[in-house]
């Protein structure tokens, strides 16, 4: 009954997507059945932190990533912390786990030869699904936004005339990007291009499939391998290394971090700071170029 009333909690009060919703489900749900198997535990409530120690200890055993296991103990942590607030428990077995370490990692970006590449070299169709592709690679590249934002934008929250669209990002927390002139080209170009579909199932979205249905995430994600096969030979080629490359591109040319930070929608800078590592790199080599004494 408890993850049960966490799991409303996290709908209701905290406003959680489906998707993340449903993976604080799972991850509590694996941890509850190898306590079942392992310890003869069917209630979770209340249990020592060895045995939480234990189910660690097992998924690194099975060769889960760090990254992986830390984010399944924060969602067991999480909803210890919410029996805490109701009353269940006096204390989280969790309050003291230190999470496993992470090997820093950033996913290249796409280089701006690579991005005048996909928009001058590619050939895209003249017809609904060539104005899509072609509108969704510059859109990615030109705002930053998640695939999801991409998927879930609607016709309401663009506005070509005032050169904006309003994002509905994480945690239903909303934004407001800057459309670039060649950007609401590529719209008009779409928006002109969309009437002609023989039924549009879904008419409030701006992305449609040809069918006229919302587009998905899985479909964008093999547009943007699709025209990117062509122009990079880079291993990962995905909607989220658009959203890299748009982060690295404008620090490289000096954009504010802050500003960066709102373009994207993070809550804080510490989660766009992990951009400025590439920024740093392309300063030493301006830095090296420009200096009397860097030649030397």
């Amino acid at each position: 009954m408890s993850l049960n009333q966490f799991i409303e909690y996290l709908s209701l009060e905290k406003k959680y997507s489906g998707h993340t919703v449903n993976a604080y489900s799972s991850d509590i749900r694996e941890f509850e059945s190898f306590c079942e198997s392992s310890y003869d535990v069917d209630c979770i409530d209340i249990v020592p932190y060895s045995i939480v120690r234990s189910w660690v200890v097992s998924l690194s055993e099975d060769n889960i990533s760090n990254r992986t296991i830390n984010r399944k103990v924060a969602s067991l942590k999480a909803y210890y912390k919410f029996l805490q607030k109701v009353g269940v428990i006096d204390v989280n077995p969790l309050a003291k786990h230190k999470a496993l370490k992470i090997p820093k990692k950033l996913e290249t970006p796409f280089s701006e030869a690579e991005m005048e590449d996909v928009f001058t070299s590619v050939s895209y169709s003249d017809d609904f699904e060539g104005r899509r592709d072609r509108l969704i690679v510059h859109v990615l590249y030109a705002t930053g936004m998640r695939r999801a934002e991409l998927v879930n934008l609607k016709l309401v929250n663009v506005d070509l005339e005032s050169g904006h669209i309003k994002v509905l990002g994480k945690r239903n927390k909303e934004r407001i990007i800057p459309l670039l002139e060649e950007t609401k080209v590529f719209f008009r170009a779409y928006l002109d291009e969309r009437p002609s579909l023989e039924k549009i199932a879904d008419p409030d979205f701006v992305f449609l499939t040809k069918s006229g249905n919302k587009i998905y995430e899985t479909l964008v994600y093999r547009i943007i391998n699709r025209y990117f096969r062509e122009v990079s030979a880079k291993v990962k080629k995905s909607p989220h290394i658009l959203r890299h490359t748009f982060a690295t591109h404008l620090l490289n040319k000096g954009a504010d971090l802050n500003s960066v930070k709102e373009l994207l929608g993070h809550a804080s800078l510490a989660s766009t700071q992990v951009y400025t590592h590439n920024s740093i790199a392309e300063l030493k080599k301006v830095h090296a170029a420009s200096h009397p004494r860097g030649k030397k």
